[in-house]
């Protein structure tokens, strides 16, 4: 296995953190030999990183001294750097991320009465070039590793003091006290990274460590058409498809990879290949924007283009950004596209602009980091 030759060429360089168990399993039979042995060391490791969360093996007080002091000199279990945090004004948080080639993202954590969303990043930049999104603006320098999508969630854990709250509790629903949702809705586009947000997926959801459910992770898409079926049935969390206009002609230019999947494709996937379970609905994102895709003739299309798919419409107002061509559409015409939507018996919540005094709102993030190769 490749991080055995790693951990062998490479000491202190393997993070272990966002590492499937199969991957420490491996790695642990280099200091157990006995199959049983090295399995009770994976789960005891598992609780520590994900239930305590522990970064120091010295800490790890069941398991062996002398196994300890060899796991710490060859492995880490390191956190994104964080670089810089912001608070608004309605308590959104953004963090800016520094990773160890000093690349930069973001994440948000977006606190609510009933619930509370930690918003994350799949890609350093975003390859997309969608017009009406600051991100996009940002070309893509890489995809991010499960060990850093995953140590974002920590890295936020470790900041908001999550862990002791977690320790004090007796009932297993406090464990979401604070994070109740996970939402791949930060930097980049999750289907372009997709056996990394896999890996990650199923780290987060793992009932034995941080056990989020399924339909408390969603991943958003711009139209990846052939990964959507296989996020679906192979991930299992929801889906949210960022649709923004109800003709071809002008979705190509609010979201350029509609030229290759186009509105008809991707809604025959969702209709034909997401076999959705009891009560289960497709969300769409559909951004308000003056003038381009606010009025009555696009609110009956877009109900025209969603019959007989169990649908819910997520209605958000543009949140703008220095440079951008695009402005917020009316309160009056956001209600008037809503009363259309509600009328066809389709849940069409608002959403409420979060964080926009500090940039963190949605469609509104960017960071610094250079362009280097892209590997997609």
């Amino acid at each position: 296995m490749q991080i055995k030759l790693n951990l062998l060429k490479n000491p202190q360089e393997i993070n272990i953190l966002g590492l499937g168990k199969d991957e420490l399993l491996s790695i642990i039979t280099d200091f157990e030999s006995q199959p049983k042995k090295a399995s009770m060391r994976v789960s005891q490791l598992w609780s520590w990183i994900y239930c305590h969360g522990i970064s120091s093996f010295d800490k790890m007080t069941n398991i062996d001294k002398n196994l300890r002091s060899q796991l710490q000199k060859v492995l880490t279990i390191s956190r994104p750097i964080i670089e810089k945090k912001e608070i608004s004004n309605d308590g959104t948080t953004k963090y800016l991320f520094c990773l160890k080639d000093r690349s930069k993202i973001e994440t948000v954590f977006i606190p609510e009465e009933k619930r509370s969303t930690l918003c994350i990043s799949s890609q350093v930049g975003c390859t997309l070039s969608c017009s009406f999104c600051h991100t996009g603006t940002q070309k893509l320098v890489r995809n991010l590793s499960a060990q850093e999508i995953v140590g974002q969630v920590i890295a936020v854990y470790d900041d908001l003091d999550l862990w002791k709250k977690i320790k004090s509790s007796e009932g297993a629903s406090s464990f979401f006290e604070v994070i109740t949702n996970i939402v791949f809705m930060g930097m980049g586009e999750p289907l372009l990274n997709y056996e990394e947000v896999k890996k990650a997926c199923n780290i987060l959801m793992d009932n034995k460590g941080l056990d989020f459910s399924r339909r408390r992770i969603t991943l958003s898409t711009a139209g990846i058409v052939p990964k959507i079926k296989m996020a679906h049935e192979e991930i299992g969390c929801m889906i949210a498809v960022s649709l923004h206009a109800t003709e071809d002609k002008t979705r190509d230019v609010l979201v350029p990879i509609n030229k290759k999947w186009n509105l008809d494709k991707l809604l025959s996937s969702l209709r034909n290949d997401v076999n959705l379970r009891n009560s289960e609905r497709v969300t769409f994102e559909y951004v308000m924007l003056d003038g381009v895709n606010d009025t009555k003739e696009d609110a009956h299309r877009l109900v025209r283009l969603l019959q007989g798919l169990p649908s819910k419409i997520n209605l958000i107002p543009f949140n703008t950004w220095t440079g951008s061509q695009y402005r917020r559409s009316s309160s009056d015409r956001i209600k008037a596209f809503r009363d259309i939507i509600i009328k066809s018996r389709l849940p069409s919540p608002v959403r409420k602009p979060r964080g926009e005094d500090i940039m963190a709102a949605c469609g509104q993030l960017k960071s610094s980091s250079l362009k280097d190769k892209a590997s997609i």
